[in-house]
């Protein structure tokens, strides 16, 4: 529960200092950039396989906003990346993440290990988009 402290009583609790205490801050996964744009690339591969499949005047402007959806949530994750203060952290290089792997909360990763399941879903949405088109042009 909370409870009312009086001035005399926080100023016996509180610590005061010069400046304020800087934390390291970890915004990125870890992995390398190459894995986020193979994501992106992948995603934009089904909306334009969905594009080019039903070409219609009407999908131009949702397919539009859908690609837009995709580039921007990528692109605003990459800029908080990057975002400061003290962020001293960066995404690992392609021979770093070979040779180290990453950490999950599930156990430790190889490289082709975390790619796979990076790109996991993304490549099974690009397979279904496929499948469809496919599928459309047989009947």
């Amino acid at each position: 529960m909370s409870q009312r402290l009086s001035h005399e009583q926080l100023q016996q609790l509180a610590r005061i200092t010069d400046a304020p205490a800087r934390t390291r801050v970890e915004r990125n996964f870890g992995l390398p950039t190459g894995l986020y744009v193979a994501t992106v690339a992948l995603y934009l591969g089904f909306i334009g396989v969905m594009a080019s499949l039903f070409l219609n005047p009407e999908l131009a402007i949702p397919m539009v906003i859908f690609a837009g959806f995709v580039v921007f949530a990528f692109g605003l994750a990459g800029y908080w990346a990057k975002m400061k203060p003290d962020n001293d952290t960066a995404p690992l290089t392609w021979g770093q993440f070979g040779s180290r792997g990453i950490d999950t909360l599930s156990g430790r990763l190889t490289a082709s290990e975390a790619a796979i399941q990076v790109l996991m879903l993304p490549v099974l949405i690009l397979g279904w988009g496929l499948a469809v088109a496919v599928i459309v042009a047989i009947t």
